[in-house]
């Protein structure tokens, strides 16, 4: 049974299985469901999605891995599951979106067919490792030099995003705007400033994300940039738009095969992702003298609700999704890993999808406030996968630790800052990727493959 956080040293951070009191629990839900709206957002309004039925499947996906893993293994693995942008190209195969532009039902049925078989994909994946190979089959496959490596991809090849972003050019303004530039440094600053200068100093210290919003969105609204119709036009309530998977159209194949082989973008991300969050909350116990949770061993249990997150996506209406490095990044900041506020933000989002003024004020947040957000969070996410490697005590005077290390971050970092949209122009399975290939997934793959010809062809000879 949870329990409210017992007395201990006067360290503020929340292990995943604190409970903190109620007020302090709605506000980390409501900081948690900022960190991941943007992004989750985008993927919806980019691949001809329903945003209200992402939000939706978010918060529900969410919830159900919260409360699988609690049940299943007695704590909480304290991630958010927001919409992934590993499989925006196969989705967009099928869809074919326009900006902002909902794709007819048939189309999204087509797709949540592939985002289902996705889902299968991580659970088989997932009881393969939590039951025939463990943690020891993993580190085969994936060891921490891929996975601290594409972790540190993930968040340095989104730097761009994030500059667009802060500099108006998301948003369609060319060469940038000095007012969005001044409105996204400050928010940046005043997020740093925050993080760094209120740690320590009680429940206020958890907020830096929350706070330096409002100074950039404050900012924002002198200066004329905030848009108050997402609000005053929306309606108070609103019904998720639901769809049900087509397994029997003409090009569900197709849809299946293209989206669901992204999972192996995501495997890796996830692992990462759970290697991190692992890896900081243990710190923590250690800090406030508790037991460590060691996370890091349940890898098949989280690639399972991954998987489960994913079929919840299907069965609805929701974009492919994977667990938020953004909202990592969150909890490294604030050192707040509650499962309780996890369960808040996958409420808040169930409601946001239902609420129009709820939402319209998220939306209402220019873009600039979350480029300058995202220049912190993103670069976080980078740094975490060095902490990651630096953890695992990765030898980097192996050559074939820096052969892998090396591949996979020049061509996902490179992938996906040089070339359009992401994609490498790769002349190959053409049916599969027409986009092209995805630059990260594309080197997360590479990196797992260099590294299994390293573990069959040893250089060593043994």
């Amino acid at each position: 049974m949870l329990k409210q956080t017992e007395k201990r040293p006067k360290i503020m951070g929340y292990l995943p299985n604190d409970v903190p009191p109620f007020g302090q629990i709605v506000l980390l839900g409501f900081q948690h469901a900022l960190t991941m709206f943007p992004a989750t957002v985008l993927v919806a309004l980019l691949v001809g999605f329903h945003t209200s039925t992402v939000l939706l499947a978010s918060g529900l996906a969410t919830i159900a891995a919260l409360l699988g893993s609690r049940y299943g293994i007695g704590k909480f693995i304290p991630l958010y599951y927001g919409s992934s942008f590993s499989y925006i190209a196969a989705i967009l195969a099928v869809t074919n979106a326009s900006f902002g532009q909902p794709v007819s039902d048939e189309l999204i049925r087509v797709a949540q067919a592939g985002i289902v078989a996705t889902g299968i994909i991580n659970v088989l994946v997932g009881l393969l490792i939590r039951f025939a190979g463990g943690k020891r089959m993993l580190d085969t496959i994936l060891p921490p030099i891929v996975t601290g490596s594409v972790a540190a991809v993930i968040g340095l090849a989104l730097g761009k995003a994030a500059l667009d972003m802060a500099s108006g050019v998301a948003g369609g303004i060319s060469g940038g705007d000095l007012k969005w530039w001044s409105v996204a440094l400050v928010t940046l600053f005043a997020t740093i400033l925050f993080s760094v200068y209120l740690q320590g100093k009680g429940f206020i210290g958890m907020l830096p994300i929350l706070l330096g919003a409002v100074v950039g969105y404050a900012l924002a609204a002198l200066l004329g940039m905030v848009d108050y119709s997402t609000i005053t036009q929306a309606r108070v309530i609103t019904a998720p738009h639901i769809t049900l998977p087509s397994f029997t159209s003409a090009l569900s194949a197709t849809a299946i095969v293209s989206i669901s082989v992204m999972a192996i973008a995501t495997i890796p991300e996830s692992t990462a992702h759970l290697y991190q969050i692992s890896l900081y909350v243990d710190h923590l116990a250690e800090e406030l003298k508790q037991p460590k949770y060691g996370l890091s061993q349940y890898v098949g249990l989280n690639l399972i609700l991954d998987g489960i997150g994913d079929m919840i996506n299907g069965l609805l209406g929701g974009a492919a999704g994977t667990n938020y490095g953004e909202n990592n990044s969150l909890m490294v900041i604030t050192r707040n890993y509650s499962g309780v506020s996890l369960i808040a933000a996958g409420v808040i989002a169930i409601l946001m999808s239902f609420s129009g003024h709820l939402a319209g004020i998220v939306q209402s947040v220019p873009t600039a406030v979350s480029g300058g957000l995202a220049i912190y969070l993103f670069g976080v996410i980078g740094m975490q996968g060095i902490a990651l490697l630096i953890s695992e005590k990765v030898d980097f005077f192996d050559p074939k630790n820096l052969a892998i290390g090396a591949v996979v971050m020049v061509i996902g970092i490179g992938g996906h800052i040089g070339f359009p949209g992401g994609f490498l122009p790769l002349p190959l399975l053409q049916s599969v990727f027409p986009y092209g290939w995805p630059a990260i997934a594309t080197g997360a793959v590479a990196g797992i493959l260099l590294n299994l010809v390293f573990q069959v062809f040893r250089p060593d000879g043994k």
